[in-house]
């Protein structure tokens, strides 16, 4: 399986490990890994076993995929953009049973626009909040959970 240093390999990219996130600009001393480590293991408040609290969990994955997407798959980037599609301008309420289904849309959607390519927004204009302002200015469950939804938004409309 490939890790996101293999990915931004693939895709030309070179991996800085000192100042801010070079992808989504967070205030991040150690760069992207720092960005990363915030993201997989910083952001607190939320009990994400709670299937109440799932949704954040897609909208925190869905808005640093598409903050980073030179350490993912191209496809990938299609998934999470529009999931977030799905969830803002149609209200779907996404459970994890949504997921397998979504990918075979999307399998179905590519096997015939293998040349096509999302126009990514450039590096630290790709919304104003990051994972370091959620791990900064959450103080309690529901201003982790608005800062999220805002942080998703802002990814969305971005």
């Amino acid at each position: 399986m490939q890790d996101y240093i293999d990915l931004a390999e693939k895709n030309g990219v070179i991996l800085l490990d000192k100042g801010k996130c070079q992808f989504c600009g967070a205030n991040t001393p150690r760069g992207i890994h720092e960005c990363l480590e915030i993201f997989n293991f910083e952001i607190q408040h939320i009990d994400f076993s709670n299937i109440d609290n799932h949704i954040y969990r897609f909208l925190i994955v869905d808005s640093h995929t598409l903050q980073h997407p030179e350490i993912h798959g191209r496809w990938n980037n299609h998934f999470h953009l529009t999931r977030l599609h799905l969830i803002f301008k149609y209200d779907t309420n996404w459970t994890y049973q949504h997921s397998p289904k979504h990918s075979e849309y999307l399998n179905d959607y590519k096997s015939d626009r293998q040349n096509e390519y999302l126009i990514l927004p450039k590096v630290f204009k790709r919304g104003n909040i990051t994972t370091a302002d959620i791990n900064e200015k959450s103080k309690d469950k529901t201003v982790c959970k608005d800062l999220i939804r805002k942080w998703a938004l802002d990814v969305y409309d971005t």
